[in-house]
């Protein structure tokens, strides 16, 4: 498993769709025919769909590894074979791009999305997202805000800079529960392991367990942007295919479904 487990225990066996980016692309560069996405953990719903539709037009096949873009930039870095790197924000992409380890001419800005604040979809906690609103007391005596890991997990960097912007990061820094990524985030509040937890709005929209209490402006935080790209050390012909899909107005519901703005 990618990374350090930082989450509650609990929480980690539901976050089991995180696969394991080495052992899946290796079984997949053996079978030399699919196309090996890593994709940024807050994509599965969205990519999951696109992907089987894909697949049934064109009798082609993926093979997706969904994790915090950190720990895949790192597999990439490693040498992990892979054909495509979907990530949440830009400094990771760069990051493997300063490497060299992309096809820099197939980069492109593909989708934003927002992060909001969550609860549980029974809980009463009300809260307006403002200039120091008072969030550590909507966690209550022993709460925890659940977050992905703020130093690399691109969702909980976005979180911590929203916090830090609207003056509160200081009074919540020390109740933070981080996580492996922004799925075992959104898993701890689902399973009402913590009151509330930051992650992005198609996040929340994937799960009916939750609600959204509200959502960051626009301007506490940097722009979130998914960049795509090609990997430098893809050979795989279908996997321009898959991008160019991926790209087209048939493929456009699936992600502004879940919350995210396809960018042009």
């Amino acid at each position: 498993m990618l990374g350090t487990r930082r989450a509650f225990t609990s929480a980690l066996g539901a976050a089991a769709f995180v696969v394991s980016a080495g052992g899946l692309a290796h079984r997949a560069a053996a079978q030399g025919k699919d196309v090996v996405v890593l994709a940024a953990a807050s994509l599965k719903n969205a990519l999951d769909e696109a992907s089987a539709t894909w697949a049934k037009q064109t009798g082609k096949s993926t093979k997706i590894s969904y994790a915090a873009s950190s720990a895949l930039a790192k597999q990439i870095e490693s040498g992990i074979p892979a054909d495509i790197f979907i990530s949440a924000d830009v400094p990771w992409m760069d990051y493997v791009a300063a490497r060299k380890l992309i096809k820099p001419a197939s980069r492109s800005d593909y989708l934003g999305n927002q992060i909001v604040l969550i609860t549980a979809r029974d809980s009463r906690i009300d809260l307006k997202i403002d200039k120091g609103f008072d969030l550590r007391g909507a966690l209550g005596k022993d709460g925890r805000l659940a977050m992905g890991s703020v130093d690399a997990v691109p969702a909980g960097k976005y979180g911590k800079a929203a916090l830090e912007y609207l003056g509160v990061w200081p009074s919540v820094s020390d109740r933070v529960a981080q996580a492996e990524n922004v799925r075992m985030a959104l898993t701890l509040v689902s399973r009402g392991e913590a009151p509330l937890g930051i992650v992005y709005k198609t996040d929340a929209a994937s799960d009916p367990a939750v609600r959204i209490v509200g959502a960051f402006p626009a301007d506490s935080h940097p722009a979130i942007i998914y960049p795509m790209a090609l990997l430098a050390s893809s050979a795989n012909p279908d996997a321009q295919a898959f991008v160019d899909y991926l790209k087209t107005p048939a493929a456009k519901p699936f992600f502004e479904k879940q919350g995210f703005t396809v960018l042009k």
